[in-house]
């Protein structure tokens, strides 16, 4: 029995974990939950899947969820305390780490400096910190595995192969809601025609970055630090059927994708699984209904978030610590109406372009460099 802790349970990964969970109960036990502030959820997910420890957001949303579970035997914690506590109960032996954004980093350390291994679904872990994340995973004997659908593809291609092989790694996208729409016209796009995801149910934050593809460029740089390999191995195309997740061509000329019907269930499965893959009833790929699949490179001048992404790899130390923190405050102003969505890159590149970039040696400096990103992108917004 492999004894979880949920960080961001009421997220879309967080229910979709549960939902695994519940068809594997002689598999999995949930021993700790963590979310925000959705208190409704999570209290239908205390009742029904008994953690002994949960957190919230603050103390005055801890009281109402006490007031609500009664006298329901859980232990409830709130704030940035309560969370490191969910994922550092001594017997819990994995930690799903699904909080949104910069937020996961602390919790998702402490999880490692506790020795559990790691679900990863927070790619900002890695994206902001990823040298020393890993070092501290490899200090402490933890197995970091992939959640997102295409680093677990790129995952379970390299299974049996030497690293030493690889040619390149070939992430997809599938362009999101403005792939086919003129650039002229992206200047009026409104918020909810940019959370019409074609094919992927997901959060606001990471369905707005679908849309810009800054969240493919989250996805470079956690792929460079996950599977130790230079950016200039890592390549984008465009896939818009959402089929193939990911591929990885060898020194042969060999090509190995994964490929599966767009469902975060299979890849966090895997996750919680492997070595194995589970048994499950999820829908097979139908190849004869697949009319075709067709790649293409992105369109910079439509895309310009990746760009700035590679740039940030490129340069190290703090700066991919500030491209996350400038495209949260820049993706929250937007989600706000305060910001069009063509503008968010732009207050990237300006903060961006107004950072001296600093090396990394502790989780402290990437917070220093996180915190000054935010108060600049926030006086550019």
């Amino acid at each position: 029995m492999k004894k979880l802790a949920i960080l961001g349970s009421t997220g879309s990964i967080g229910v979709n974990t549960l939902d695994i969970i519940e068809r594997f109960r002689d598999r999995f036990a949930v021993v700790g939950l963590s979310a925000g502030n959705n208190v409704r959820l999570l209290r239908e997910q205390v009742l029904k899947f008994a953690p002994r420890t949960v957190s919230v957001l603050n103390e005055s949303l801890a009281h109402r969820l006490r007031e609500e579970l009664g006298p329901h035997p859980v232990e409830i914690l709130h704030g940035d305390k309560g969370v490191i506590g969910v994922a550092t109960l001594p017997e819990i032996d994995m930690v799903v780490s699904a909080i949104v954004g910069a937020a996961g980093l602390a919790p998702t350390v402490s999880a490692i400096r506790a020795c559990k291994d790691v679900a990863l679904a927070n790619k900002e872990t890695l994206v902001i910190a990823g040298r020393v994340v890993m070092e501290l995973a490899k200090e402490n004997g933890v197995t970091i595995l992939p959640v997102d659908s295409e680093h677990s593809a790129i995952f379970q291609s390299l299974v049996g192969h030497k690293k030493k092989n690889v040619k390149r790694i070939i992430l997809t996208a599938s362009g999101g809601p403005f792939l086919n729409r003129p650039y002229e016209e992206l200047k009026d796009a409104t918020v909810q025609e940019t959370l019409k995801h074609p094919v992927w149910q997901m959060g606001e934050k990471i369905t707005v970055d679908s849309a810009s593809l800054m969240n493919k460029g989250l996805e470079v740089i956690e792929a460079r630090w996950l599977f130790d390999i230079p950016h200039e191995k890592i390549d984008v195309y465009i896939h818009p059927q959402g089929i193939v997740h990911s591929m990885v061509e060898y020194v042969d000329g060999s090509v190995i994708a994964q490929m599966g019907v767009p469902d975060m269930r299979g890849p966090i499965s895997y996750a919680l699984a492997y070595p194995e893959h589970l048994r499950t009833d999820f829908p097979s790929l139908n190849f004869l209904e697949i009319d075709r699949l067709t790649f293409d490179l992105p369109d910079e001048k439509r895309f310009p978030a990746l760009r700035l992404a590679y740039k940030a790899l490129e340069q190290g130390g703090t700066m991919p610590a500030v491209l996350n923190a400038a495209n949260e405050v820049a993706v929250t102003s937007f989600l706000r109406k305060e910001l069009s969505f063509i503008r968010i890159p732009d207050i990237i590149k300006q903060t961006m372009n107004c950072h001296k970039v600093e090396e990394i040696h502790t989780i402290d400096d990437v917070l220093k460099a996180d915190q000054w990103a935010r108060r600049k992108a926030k006086e550019l917004v």
